[in-house]
């Protein structure tokens, strides 16, 4: 199973707003669209407002055709086109030589030198080849051993065309490693004698995703870089305890600066090495599937690290081999460099660098970062989207990185579904004054049939700067009123109340798929900041403390519970694979909503002090219902105010637009599942 997740701009809304005029389409255009346009009639079944865009979709999808032909013709089609990896870089020969070869358009001449050469920097030239492309073969010893042994030093040098001599690592390299006091990364040949086989196949793809976002290097409570070793032994085990069917993995493309949280990549093709060997990326990844856990890479594609020396920036001793030359191959925000997604040997790079994680690595599918970046001229920099289609069409678009998306996902076959982002629910308002439409609205605004990752907090709200959910709503009281020893003091009882009721409505009502950064299951304290000059190179706040939810007398445990068991039992119903929700109430004054999804009725009391006897909340089916969840039980931190032995019947007596209703007792800062047990499972 392969899959792209791409998260974009901001969906379309279910029910457009009033939008701009479009120029209408003649039926003739519109049925030369429908002829060239795969599944484009389905869409515009589904949403007739794209309709004034179906010629802006027939010139899209040509453009990709056309490439994808071009391909074809040229490269014996994409799936050759996209094994670069195995020709690119170097390469053992079954002769016990060495084939090496690179593409350095701009360079003069190009040169291999490092330990096994003695670092003389011209006595490995390379022949130059069409299209900018240079080779190399290396004849065995004498005795067949190859001549650049696994483990040594290497690097390419570079003449440029104005005298410069430049030391550069290979886009295609494949480790990388920093020396203790070393600013730069070295190119380190990783050719082992055995390398990790595979034991076990990739999961068949989940019904629902459960995603954990994870980041290998804080995995530990201890104030240093996590290897992927500690990861596979002691965050795996939690991870699939916790009922999460996928990890989404990111900062694995090797990354000079830490605290970039790996967005600024150096070596497209290198696995970090901070946090341990390739091998042992594979064993963890291979580990992951023995459990049942797909798992998805963090791949950013939208821009590249400034870094030369150890980077691809001025490769060849230009700013245009693989990035716009000039103010187009910067990104002014980030300060990073941009990929020229015309060139065709950038195409073959990362079509090729999609593949290599697929197939080296057996990840099973990406999380395309930055894409709102990529699709821009002006990378979405100050803009505000409002959802008006407009803003997806037209000369504002890069289209040419939008293409290379199209071929990325046709090379994985299957797109995933856009990631969507949940609106703050805590900054600006008290629980008293929040607004139940509002919350519905933000949960449930996405087109139909548009699938979506839906999460509370992802690893953004974690970062310094902002705060996760947990320590929006329990701040500095986390560091002393924790305690199972000590009273609920009304901060920490809201602020554990809320976090379980605000998570589980996030992963019913808000897509097809959830989505959790590692910790912030159970209310991680803190913020997330990685060492850097402004804190002292601090470790301290770069970890996770997994032991708070190992200690009984701390009431961490409460939330990771119920984490565990909202997972366990999306497993059980399918929710997230379920049609969306039908929303029966979202009442302001009672701070009430009510909904039925997957067969189950879900019921929230947000109110921060009323509680409700004989509630009548309405449902389509008929029949008995009990509870299956309930965030008031005594394991999760609750007050323990229902009775779940209590059968609730429901009448024929209509509610809300649902031909049948019940009676339930719903105290204040509750949520509720009740599950039908006339039906069958």
């Amino acid at each position: 199973m392969a899959a792209a997740v791409a998260p974009a701009a901001p969906a379309a809304p279910a029910a457009p707003p009033a939008r701009a005029p479009q120029a209408k389409i003649s039926e003739a255009a519109l049925a030369a669209a429908l002829a060239d346009v795969p599944e484009l009639a389905r869409l515009l079944e589904m949403d007739p407002y794209l309709k004034p865009f179906a010629v802006e979709f027939q010139r899209r999808y040509k453009k990709f055709s056309e490439i994808l032909r071009n391909i074809g013709e040229n490269e014996g089609g994409i799936d050759k086109f996209s094994r670069g990896y195995e020709t690119f870089g170097i390469h053992r020969c079954a002769d016990g030589g060495l084939y090496c070869k690179e593409w350095a358009p701009g360079a003069e001449g190009v040169f291999l030198t490092g330990d096994f050469n003695g670092w003389n920097p011209f006595s490995y030239p390379y022949k130059k080849l069409d299209y900018g492309k240079w080779e190399l073969y290396i004849p065995p010893k004498l005795d067949k051993s190859v001549l650049v042994p696994h483990g040594s030093k290497v690097k390419v040098v570079i003449t440029s065309k104005s005298g410069e001599i430049l030391y550069r690592i290979s886009p295609w390299a494949k480790y990388v490693t920093r020396e203790v006091g070393n600013v730069n990364y070295d190119w380190i040949h990783w050719d082992p004698e055995y390398p990790y086989k595979f034991k076990h196949s990739r999961p068949k793809k989940p019904r629902s995703l459960r995603i954990y976002e994870s980041h290998v290097g804080i995995s530990s409570h201890e104030g240093k870089i996590a290897s992927y070793k500690h990861f596979t032994c002691n965050v795996l085990p939690r991870i699939k305890g916790l009922g999460y069917n996928c990890i989404q993995m990111m900062a694995i493309m090797e990354h000079a600066y830490y605290a970039s949280f790996g967005y600024q990549v150096t070596s497209f093709f290198a696995a970090s090495s901070r946090y341990g060997t390739p091998e042992d990326l594979k064993e963890l990844v291979d580990t992951a599937h023995s459990m049942g856990i797909i798992v998805l890479l963090d791949v950013v594609h939208s821009h590249a690290s400034k870094n030369s020396e150890d980077g691809l920036n001025m490769f060849d001793g230009t700013d245009s081999c693989f990035f716009h030359s000039g103010p187009r191959g910067t990104h002014n925000v980030w300060d990073s460099k941009l990929f020229a997604y015309s060139n065709w040997e950038v195409l073959r790079f990362l079509l090729s660098n999609i593949r290599w994680w697929l197939e080296e690595y057996c990840f099973d599918g990406f999380r395309f970062d930055g894409v709102t970046s990529m699709l821009y001229h002006d990378h979405g920099v100050g803009k505000s989207f409002s959802g008006d289609y407009s803003e997806y069409f037209g000369l504002h678009v890069d289209e040419d990185a939008l293409v290379y998306l199209m071929l990325a996902n046709h090379l994985v076959h299957t797109l995933y579904p856009d990631s969507i982002t949940i609106a703050e629910l805590l900054k600006e308002y008290k629980d008293e004054d929040w607004n139940m439409g509002n919350i519905v609205y933000t949960l449930t605004n996405r087109r139909y049939l548009e699938k979506c990752i839906a999460y509370a907090e992802s690893h953004d709200q974690a970062l310094v700067g902002d705060k996760s959910l947990a320590f929006w709503l329990m701040d500095a009281e986390m560091y002393t009123n924790m305690s199972v020893l000590a009273p609920f003091t009304p901060v920490i009882d809201r602020g554990i109340q809320l976090h379980k009721m605000i998570r589980l409505i996030t992963h019913t009502l808000g897509g097809e798929g959830y989505l959790n950064f590692m910790g912030n299951e159970f209310g991680h304290p803190e913020w997330l900041d990685f060492p850097r000059k402004g804190n002292d190179e601090s470790y301290h706040y770069a970890r996770r403390q997994f032991h708070l939810t190992d200690d009984d007398l701390l009431r961490y445990k409460f939330l990771n519970n119920f984490d565990r068991d909202m997972n366990r039992l999306e497993e059980r119903c399918g929710w997230l694979s379920a049609p969306q929700a039908h929303v029966s109430e979202k009442h302001e004054g009672n701070k009430i909503i009510a909904f039925e999804r997957a067969g189950l009725l879900f019921i929230f009391n947000f109110h921060p002090s009323k509680s409700y006897t004989d509630y009548r909340v309405g449902t389509a089916l008929p029949g008995k219902f009990k509870i299956v969840l309930d965030s008031d039980a005594a394991e999760y931190g609750g007050h323990h105010r229902l009775d779940h032995n209590t059968d609730f019947f429901s009448e024929p007596f209509g509610h809300n637009g649902r031909p049948n209703s019940l009676l339930v007792y719903i105290p204040n800062r509750v949520a509720l599942v009740l599950q039908n047990v006339d039906l069958p499972n």
